[in-house]
């Protein structure tokens, strides 16, 4: 159609020496740009006019773009752009709308889910990742980050408005290479997403509105009661691109972060984004910079836009690399734990993993936390009161059989596994207890305190003889 609308066009330039340039008042490249601008902006209606299927729904994803690693920084032009059909209509209400996600396992988990009182003003409207970069040029940001395979819908209860997937299967585009960084752009004639190396976002900073008031299901706008640090990854492994604080949202509300911070060290690092209720958001940044493994307790805070500290927690020292600080639940008294794991889950529900995983032919030694070889032997077979240790493939004795009985009279010695005689007391009705190691020590330490007392007492007699013989002389004489 687009094309027949230029040759016709064109086909009608013959006349252009005739008139000037003019067709019925009409300058011809103004017509020629309005027939471009007609079938750009109205592709959808363009393709279902010469019978293609395609047509763009009401609200549709535009283009997806996961985030890549760019000179040590993370998640680079990670972005969502959603995108609308022209309407007479200002406000377009996102109320009830979510952004959902697929991973390449096919969890699905939402993103984002927009607040009964928000709008969508212009034709385009920018998401992005809560940490990344370019967070300051979104209208809304969310806090899980893309992966380079998965997928994305759009949703209004229970109904798909419009879907995207990157996994290469049948019916999804490619999957994002991390090598070549692209954006996954729709194609707007056709549907179809295809990867683009280069893409133009178009920020529209007017082109989101939310009402300032408080909604059913929503919290209060800016504050953040109900979010918790519940993880932290400080000891890098190369680089502090690679350090995260976790936030949790405690409540059985949405939170917007926007206005919350974190404080650590007197400074301020300012959130952005919605939480949804028992969500997880890994917060990255190059500004904050954690300790590594600090000699000293080092403290950060959730702070609310009143200056209210919501929550608190500390780190100590005995950070390792590969393992983050994780909040694996509470005691008995409703107090928090918090344990060093070897499997950190940024933005995910915690895990705690006390031992390192050990390449393949090693086990843990528990007793070191080191990784040691496996034995060849695994199935050797031991005699009566051994055992085998898969460390060394040797057989090792038993310390205590406890399943061992002594005939009457005799007890069993757990320190040596031998049946010892129980001695009677005469005059009593009970059997004494057996004397026991702790026992015969006590004893012998307070008879050598008493032999060197009494060297001692011997010394200063001997030493101070003299003195002493002079002073029984006059008491004796006195008594005379």
């Amino acid at each position: 159609m687009k094309r027949f609308a230029k040759k016709l066009v064109v086909g009608m330039c013959v006349l252009c020496g005739l008139t000037g340039g003019m067709v019925g008042g009409v300058r011809m490249t103004d017509l020629v740009n309005a027939v471009d601008e007609t079938d750009a902006t109205n592709a959808a209606e363009a393709a279902n006019a010469e019978g293609d299927e395609f047509e763009l729904p009401e609200l549709y994803i535009k283009a997806v773009n996961p985030g890549y690693m760019v000179d040590g920084v993370r998640d680079v032009g990670e972005m969502i752009e959603i995108g609308r059909k022209k309407s007479d209509d200002t406000f377009y209400s996102l109320a009830g709308i979510a952004v959902s996600y697929t991973n390449s396992s096919g969890n699905e988990s939402i993103l984002l889910e927009f607040p009964e009182n928000s709008f969508m003003t212009g034709e385009a409207l920018l998401l992005t990742l809560a940490s990344s970069p370019q967070s300051e040029l979104a209208a809304i940001t969310y806090t899980k980050t893309l992966a380079m395979k998965g997928g994305l819908s759009l949703k209004r209860g229970d109904a798909v408005l419009d879907k995207v997937c990157w996994t290469s299967k049948d019916g999804c585009a490619k999957e994002f290479k991390s090598a070549s960084p692209t954006t996954l752009v729709r194609n707007m004639e056709t549907g179809e997403f295809e990867h683009l190396q280069e893409y133009e976002l178009k920020v529209l900073p007017d082109s989101y509105f939310m009402e300032e008031k408080e909604e059913e299901g929503f919290g209060a706008v800016g504050h953040c009661k109900g979010l918790e640090i519940s993880e932290i990854l400080s000891y890098y492994d190369s680089s502090k691109t690679e350090q995260f604080v976790e936030l949790y949202n405690n409540s059985a509300e949405q939170i917007l972060m926007d206005g919350c911070a974190i404080r650590y060290k007197n400074k301020m690092y300012v959130l952005k984004g919605i939480l949804r209720p028992e969500a997880y958001f890994a917060y990255y940044s190059t500004e904050l910079a954690l300790t590594k493994n600090p000699t000293n307790m080092n403290y950060l805070e959730i702070v609310d836009v009143d200056g209210v500290v919501v929550d608190k927690m500390s780190y100590p020292n005995g950070q390792k690399k590969g393992t983050a600080y994780a909040m694996i639940g509470y005691d008995k008294d409703g107090k928090k734990i918090w344990r060093t794991t070897y499997s950190p889950t940024p933005g995910e529900p915690n895990n705690f993993q006390e031992f390192k995983a050990c390449e393949e032919g090693k086990v843990i030694n528990e007793e070191t936390g080191n990784c040691v070889k496996v034995a060849k032997v695994t199935t050797k077979p031991c005699p009566a009161g051994q055992y085998l240790n898969i460390l060394t493939g040797r057989c090792n004795k038993v310390k205590t059989e406890t399943t061992k009985t002594c005939k009457e009279g005799y007890y069993l010695n757990p320190e040596t596994g031998r049946c010892n005689k129980i001695r009677n007391n005469d005059g009593a009705d009970y059997d004494l207890k057996p004397e026991t190691y702790e026992e015969k020590s006590a004893f012998t330490a307070l008879y050598a305190i008493l032999i060197v007392v009494g060297l001692i007492l011997i010394y200063v007699i001997y030493e101070f003889r003299h003195e002493i013989g002079k002073l029984l002389g006059k008491v004796f004489r006195r008594f005379r």
